[in-house]
């Protein structure tokens, strides 16, 4: 009777999931512009451009209940031609968000019979952006290799059928708690998430006396002096400086998981990630929040063409702002919301999203080196994220504290690539 390997993660923020899980049941299962299997199926696409084996299965089940035609799912020469032109945004916001342009919206919204209307690519682009920064937590927190509550086991593969996604990831039976929440059709419905919020502070509670344990006592086995502490570089005003050099540890088996099994769910599979324009380089445009933001630009116009997502989105950006991480910030030196800042705006960076009131030296003298290798290797190509890494980062803080900063990874990034997406729209429109 466990819950999935996201939701116990999840957990030890009970107030996050809340938010979470009511936009997530919005996207997929309450009307909107889009059809059920099609959602889906758009997010099979969007997990498979980072090899999330975790979240392919997961859809893949959903999209056979919602009616799906099995076909689909040998791959995109076997969708409609109006999804399969999806492809260009799903790799571009998935990998370098800033290379979209308004060309890209007004190539979707005008293919004759093919034709996406704006409140369907809106639908579209939030579900992709969801589904890219789900698959950093997966991989940041080792759900992509579920066995119980530390997430270091195999996933087992998926055989749709009869079974319920719990059953494939654990063994057993979908708990009738979660059943009645994948399957509740209504937000005015809070009771399932009130029991489910109880039994995550129960999780919570005797995880982290588990999780403090087993530190310990691996940092017995370990002894001391095992790797000093890298020194950080000077700071500097340039986004390019703060992300270069840090490369993705490799993956101690040589090959991602799963790889081969999705690749026909993807075109020009070796697009990938690279490092925003260097400051020698004119070619490519920063992007300034304060000419185009969420809060004064994004909200309103995801809100009047797809109703209510924009509260929900919202909602959730602010949720992992307010999580506590006083203990966390603590022992960086700092104050919990300058910590957290430095984290987003880092993150933000990565993708050429400057904020001209932020001094960006602060995120080399807050974040420690290993920590920056580890949030950009998540956030950036988080299929490279290996077993060790999890464990191996920034042992001083308690597994919640890590799980903070994986959501703080997955809300960061969603709310980039949307910024990109919608500022495109708008450009469109105008």
């Amino acid at each position: 009777g466990r819950l999935e390997a996201v939701t116990q993660q999840m957990g030890y923020h009970p107030q996050y999931l809340d938010s979470f899980l009511k936009t997530q049941h919005y996207l997929m299962h309450m009307d909107g512009p889009l059809p059920f299997d099609c959602r889906h199926y758009i997010a099979i696409m969007a997990a498979a451009r980072h090899q999330c084996r975790y979240l392919v299965n997961l859809h893949v089940l959903q999209f056979l209940r919602a009616g799906g035609d099995p076909q689909w799912l040998r791959g995109l020469d076997f969708i409609p031609p109006k999804l399969r032109n999806l492809n260009e945004i799903n790799k571009i916001l998935a990998h370098r968000p800033w290379l979209i342009t308004k060309e890209h919206i007004e190539k979707l919204l005008k293919i004759s019979e093919w034709s996406w209307s704006l409140a369907e690519l809106v639908h579209a682009v939030v579900l992709l952006a969801h589904c890219h920064a789900l698959a950093s937590f997966v991989f940041g927190c080792g759900c992509e290799q579920d066995d119980g509550l530390g997430g270091r086991g195999s996933l087992k593969p998926l055989s749709p059928g009869n079974q319920c996604f719990c059953e494939v990831t654990t063994g057993n039976g979908c708990s009738q708690e979660l059943l009645r929440i994948n399957r509740k059709r209504s937000l005015d419905s809070c009771m399932e998430l009130d029991s489910l919020r109880e039994r995550m502070q129960r999780i919570h509670v005797e995880t982290e006396g588990r999780e403090e344990t087993r530190l310990l006592q691996q940092d017995r086995e370990e002894g001391e002096g095992q790797g000093a502490e890298v020194g950080v570089q000077d700071g500097t005003e340039h986004c390019s400086d703060l992300s270069a050099g840090l490369s993705p540890l490799a993956d101690t088996d040589g090959e991602v998981t799963g790889a081969t099994n999705l690749a026909c769910y993807m075109q020009d599979p070796d697009f990938g990630y690279q490092d925003f324009a260097r400051r020698d380089d004119d070619q490519t445009q920063v992007f300034r929040v304060q000419d185009y933001s969420w809060e004064d630009h994004g909200f309103s116009l995801v809100n009047r063409l797809y109703s209510d997502i924009g509260h929900l989105l919202d909602e959730k950006f602010r949720m992992v702002d307010g999580l506590q991480s006083s203990a966390m910030a603590k022992r960086q030196g700092c104050e919990p919301s300058v910590f957290k800042r430095g984290i987003w705006n880092y993150i933000h960076c990565m993708f050429g999203i400057r904020y001209d009131d932020y001094d960006y030296a602060e995120v080399n003298q807050l974040l420690e080196r290993m920590l920056k290798v580890y949030i950009k290797t998540v956030t950036c190509y988080p299929e490279k994220t290996n077993s060790e890494m999890f464990d191996r980062f920034w042992k001083q803080f308690k597994h919640s504290e890590k799980v903070h900063v994986n959501l703080l990874i997955l809300e960061a990034r969603m709310q980039a690539e949307l910024l990109y997406a919608l500022q495109a729209i708008t450009q469109y429109m105008i």
